[in-house]
């Protein structure tokens, strides 16, 4: 059996740097991810005035300690490369603290969509300026002269983990109650992270969806310094599963997530046939983690994908697509129109890679229809510098049969840098 470790969890790692400035004290991390997308967010804190000390971590990624106190207004605008994440979490604090700002990023993330966390915080209160296209980046955020932002209670058509987040921070860093609802639990790393610093915040299933809500009545608005280790990454550990399924190896993943909303796609691996164990051993900043068995199926049986599951699989698609070329049958995933408007159109550019292999596949409105096949599959994969859709044909490569080459291999450094190496080791066994 291959042991693998991955790097520090990336929505996790975020977060620690996003909230440890937050807090009432000094904060250390341990373990953080040193993909471009958290560089980002390091560099936007520091922008910010937060005092950040990083050093290399012991076995790999980043340590910080982080010394909480006001936010200020930066001198230039905040750059988030390439980092959704960063730019929605940190409009949220911005508009909650009253700290103004311009929040800009590189030219995948000025085609994203911004409208969705911008407007219900204009809802709130806040004074936001789009100096591009309208609902996207660049985007200049007000400084709050007086007063407070206003109560919100949010019905969100689509559930996204940081949508949820930028609002629940707004009433956080406000002190103002907040309440969303979302369509389908997502990712609850926020929620998690500022209950664990002493936030009031409770989540609950509700009518329709499933709410999470901040009452701030009787707090006194502090948050705890975080003494945090990070997991593991369960997105980035998922491509190294793959690889090892279509390798026919067994493998196991060290201190790697097992937050239920980040582990679906083990599911769905075991409706394919795969024996998969895994269960928490301990718990760091309110994140359950422990270890992952994953062995190998002679026959990958096919699998559809839909509705509630989508937010706790939406970075695993693209890998489970990937599979889905080598299942004994017709592979379907739907409701997944999300993966539109992610670093690319990863529904377009894994029916047009997959196709150019060799599969048979069908492009719906909101997803995929795979057709498995065991024939050879050869070609040259287009990213457009997505480095989900590197990691999954990538993968895919791994597999005897077949032979795929990446037109651009070093994307994967947005989330995970070490991702060739931890590949030929899988290949290697």
């Amino acid at each position: 059996m291959i042991s693998l470790r991955v790097p520090g969890d990336k929505s996790v790692s975020h977060r620690a740097l996003l909230f440890a400035p937050l807090a009432d004290g000094v904060s250390r991390i341990r373990g953080l991810g040193d993909g471009a997308d958290i560089l980002s967010t390091l560099a936007v804190v520091r922008a910010l005035g937060a005092e950040v000390d990083t050093r290399p971590a012991e076995r790999g990624g980043l340590d910080a300690t982080v010394r909480g106190g006001p936010l200020s207004s930066p001198a230039g605008a905040l750059e988030c490369g390439n980092s959704g994440t960063t730019a929605r979490l940190v409009a949220g604090i911005l508009a909650g603290s009253g700290v103004g700002g311009t929040l800009d990023g590189d030219p995948s993330l000025r085609a994203r969509p911004m409208r969705r966390v911008i407007y219900p915080l204009q809802a709130m209160g806040l004074r936001a300026e789009y100096l591009g296209a309208a609902g996207c980046l660049p985007v200049r955020l007000r400084p709050r002269r007086s007063g407070s932002l206003r109560t919100l209670r949010h019905r969100a058509r689509v559930a996204s983990a940081q949508v949820k987040s930028a609002l629940l921070l707004a009433g956080v860093t406000a002190r103002v109650p907040v309440s969303v609802v979302e369509p389908a639990r997502s990712r609850d790393h926020t929620e998690r992270m500022l209950r664990a610093m002493g936030a009031p915040l409770e989540t609950r299933p509700v009518q329709g969806g499933y709410e999470a809500a901040l009452d701030p009545t009787g707090w006194d608005g502090r948050l705890a310094p975080l003494d945090l280790t990070v997991p593991g990454d369960p997105s980035s550990a998922a491509f190294l599963v793959g690889a090892a399924l279509l390798a026919g190896r067994a493998c196991r993943i060290e201190r790697v997530s097992v937050n239920p909303t980040r582990v679906a796609f083990l599911d769905v691996l075991s409706s394919m046939g795969v024996r998969v164990e895994a269960g928490a051993d301990s718990e760091t900043g309110g994140e359950p983690l422990g270890e992952w068995r994953v062995h190998p199926t002679e026959r990958l049986e096919p699998f559809e994908v839909g509705g509630s599951d989508i937010p706790t699989l939406i970075d695993e698609l693209p890998l489970l697509a990937v599979l889905a070329a080598r299942a004994a049958g017709r592979s379907v995933i739907r409701d997944a129109g999300e993966l539109r408007v992610k670093e690319s159109d990863r529904l377009g550019l894994l029916a047009r890679n997959l196709g150019e292999l060799g599969v048979k596949v069908e492009q719906l409105a909101d997803g995929l229809a795979v057709q498995g096949t065991r024939d050879p599959l050869a070609g040259r994969v287009r990213t457009d510098g997505d480095h989900r859709i590197a990691m999954a044909f990538g993968t895919l490569g791994v597999d005897p049969g077949a032979a795929v080459e990446i037109d651009d291999p070093e994307c994967v450094s947005v989330s995970f840098p070490g991702f060739w190496t931890s590949l030929g080791e899988v290949e290697r066994g």
